[in-house]
């Protein structure tokens, strides 16, 4: 139980720590968009399995987030999520806090947009594993940080532990 506090702990003071290390003119303000799920986007539930730890706040806010989206979300609680990324391939540098499966096996490891991981399923590239969102960047979904956002870059994870750009979301808006 020590662990898991010092984790959720030590994941608190590194995001505060890059929070204060970026400079301002790096972020951009954000105007919120709703992310409900459309009509159409009801009708196709998809279930997605998210492993976690027990003291990640921005965790819940993702699962929130695909959930508002269409998806039906179930999540475990892990003390160590590394046998959990090591059984799906994840390699260490494409590694976040939280690693959700879809129904037929595909990961999405970290803060990755619900638009993105519908269109994955909708068509899945050859040889790939899922997507990664590495690290924790501010505004994206589950990790709002005020009317902040960074620009970042969706990886489409591949079998052979390689990654290649899937999305480039240079707007908080790109992301719904």
């Amino acid at each position: 139980m020590k662990r898991i506090a010092f984790v959720g702990i030590a994941t608190a003071i590194l995001a505060l720590g890059v929070f204060a290390a970026i400079k301002p003119e790096t972020f951009s303000t954000v105007e919120k968009v709703s992310v409900a799920a459309t009509e159409s986007d009801a009708n196709q539930i998809l279930p997605i399995h998210v492993h976690k730890t027990a003291t990640c706040g921005c965790c819940g806010e993702w699962i929130k987030h695909l959930e508002k989206s269409g998806f039906s979300v179930k999540y475990s609680n892990h003390e160590d999520l590394d046998s959990i990324k090591a059984q799906f391939g994840i390699e260490n540098n494409y590694q976040s806090c939280h690693t959700g499966v879809s129904a037929n096996g595909f990961v999405f490891e970290g803060h990755v947009p619900a638009k993105y991981i519908r269109e994955f399923l909708n068509e899945t590239p050859e040889d790939s594993l899922g997507l990664s969102v590495p690290a924790m960047p501010v505004g994206s979904p589950g990790m709002e940080y005020g009317n902040k956002f960074m620009p970042y870059q969706v990886l489409l994870l591949k079998k052979d532990g390689s990654a290649s750009v899937y999305a480039e979301v240079k707007t908080y808006q790109d992301q719904f």
